[in-house]
């Protein structure tokens, strides 16, 4: 691309710092957890939610377990307004939910603010004016002290209102375009409301750095993190706040490295919702650390029911491959990474591990309310013989051995492949039994008798029908099997081998359905059969047949 020159750094990296966060592997604890898909998420909609569909989705935000939401801009619009005086009046915010409201640093605006917290128990107040060199010079073209003096205007104001206020309020500041902003001008800004608001243990203030837009790589956001940590006053009565977008593909990662820098606080969206490429989605960052052992204090145990409320309340859509969320992030359609996770889910059974290590799946799937059969194993044309043995396995207790499995694995390969599509366990299933279970087309065992006519040898008395004929033949086998397979081969006039035999109860009770399993092989070729009957010695004739109508055909 010819235009590169064009584009410069429009971020700046802060000095002093030491980068000891790096020296850190893991997030050992939750931040505080802000959503603002109520604000920032709501206004980055095509048609923006109506009151009663906010409504919905603070209740969704209040179940999943968030202590802090971001309900809106009051002063913006009359919805806005009248969705918090709603919560207020009508008692609908838990007791242990803050609501959150954003202002900008204009007299009007936090005067009609205060005015719809009216009543409110407890509440944060977001204030912001814009910092960044773009901004200064492009938008409102002033100076910095001029961009100073709009953020201690409203500082002093808001504290003004919170006195008059009934409940309690917190006071959040935003440098906005925080990183397209000198650190130094950051912290001189922030340390001049902070000043205003004298936090205390009792009374903390959060200043919040958005990543407004996304400049630089998440390293660098870290380290203005860390420059800010050690360069706010009042410190320990301050939550430092992140805020990022997703203009670079990189939030989540600005986040995790943010918090290692000394971040304690996240605002973000349920899916990632927001402006452009959106907020940083609190679910993956949420399943992030709960993956690696860490409790996120967010209840996420029903993903695809916190799908559907989202999906239906904002018209959005939930991407397949969106982290955790999407329909097809613990689906396997390789072959080897089907057989893999067969095998490393039997091994936590033989095990006894309480511990997850299943290859290709960072995450229980049940854990966040998805089924293994219908979500793990997918079955189509790349699909292995392992996958589909498993799903014969898990979910219609069918235990191909596995020569079988293989030689079934390439025919349902084959079919996926022929029609261009997915096949569902149930329809795997189906071509199980339509094409290798009890088959008597051409040639079908009516009844048997059986003699021991030696130590070794039965002499049996087989009932065949054979393309529309019915004889009794007899014939000598060294067991009842052997002694139909050789009725069989007389009948047809073909030899072949009697290769292999396995059978399996299909339940665990003494009525239960016998499955066998046979493989004959003729001019260097094998063919499967299976048979399924209450009786064994039936399964077993059964699946005999099968394998050789498989050979007639």
């Amino acid at each position: 691309m010819k235009n590169s020159n064009k584009y410069v750094k429009q971020y700046f990296e802060p000095q002093g710092v030491t980068m000891d966060w790096t020296k850190k592997s893991c997030i050992e604890k939750p931040p505080v957890w802000c959503s603002v898909d109520l604000r920032d998420g709501n206004q980055a909609l095509i048609i923006p939610m109506s009151l009663e569909e906010k409504l919905e989705f603070f209740k969704l935000l209040c179940k999943v377990g968030f202590k802090e939401i971001e309900i809106g801009f009051p002063a913006a619009s009359e919805t806005e307004y009248e969705f918090c005086r709603k919560l207020i009046e009508e008692n609908l915010i838990p007791d242990d939910v803050t609501i959150q409201v954003l202002t900008q640093s204009r007299e009007h605006i936090i005067a009609k603010t205060f005015e719809a917290l009216k009543g409110a128990k407890k509440a944060i107040v977001h204030l912001y004016n814009s910092t960044s060199v773009a901004q200064r010079q492009q938008v409102f073209k002033r100076e910095k002290k001029e961009i100073v003096d709009i953020a201690i205007f409203g500082a002093k104001l808001c504290k003004q209102y919170k006195e008059k206020a009934e409940g309690k309020i917190t006071f959040e500041y935003s440098p906005e375009s925080f990183t397209g902003t000198e650190p130094e001008f950051a912290a001189e800004i922030c340390n001049a409301v902070l000043d205003i608001w004298q936090p205390t243990a009792d009374d903390k203030a959060i200043i919040n750095l958005p990543v407004t837009v996304s400049h630089s790589m998440p390293h660098v956001y870290a380290n203005q993190v860390e420059y800010m940590c050690k360069n706010l006053k009042y410190r320990e009565n301050v939550l430092i706040s992140l805020h990022p977008h997703n203009d670079r593909g990189c939030a989540v990662a600005d986040s995790e490295m943010g918090l290692l820098a000394g971040g304690d606080r996240i605002e973000g969206t349920l899916f990632g919702n927001g402006e452009r490429t959106g907020n940083v989605d609190i679910i993956t960052l949420a399943l992030n650390m709960y993956s690696q052992g860490v409790d996120p204090e967010l209840d996420l145990s029903d993903l695809p029911a916190i799908t559907e409320v989202y999906e239906r309340v904002t018209r959005m859509k939930v991407s397949e491959r969106q982290p955790y969320s999407g329909a097809l992030v613990f689906a396997a359609f390789s072959g080897s990474h089907q057989d893999a996770i067969a095998k490393g889910m039997k091994y936590r059974v033989e095990k006894g591990t309480d511990t997850w290590t299943v290859p290709y799946l960072p995450l229980d799937p049940a854990d966040v309310g998805r089924v293994y059969e219908a979500d793990v194993i997918r079955i189509n044309s790349q699909s292995g013989k392992g996958g589909i043995g498993y799903i014969l396995e898990t979910q219609f207790k069918l235990v191909l051995p596995p020569k079988m499995r293989e030689v079934f694995g390439y025919h349902v390969k084959s079919i996926s492949d022929h029609a261009h599509k997915e096949l569902s366990a149930q329809e795997v299933y189906e071509i199980f039994i339509r094409d290798f279970v009890n088959l008597h087309d051409k040639l079908c065992v009516v009844g048997a008798t059986y003699e021991n006519v030696g130590a070794d040898e039965v002499l049996g008395k087989v009932e065949i029908e054979y393309l529309g004929k019915t004889q009794t033949v007899e014939a000598r086998g060294n067991g009842r099997l052997d002694c139909v397979s050789n009725a069989i081969k007389q009948t047809i006039g073909k030899d072949y081998l009697l290769d292999g035999y396995v059978q399996h109860a299909l339940e665990e009770k003494s009525s239960a359905k016998a499955a066998s399993y046979v493989s004959i092989v003729a001019d260097g070729k094998t063919y499967w059969g299976t048979g399924i009957h209450s009786d064994i010695m039936t399964s077993s004739v059964r699946a005999l047949v099968s394998a050789v109508n498989r050979m007639l055909k």
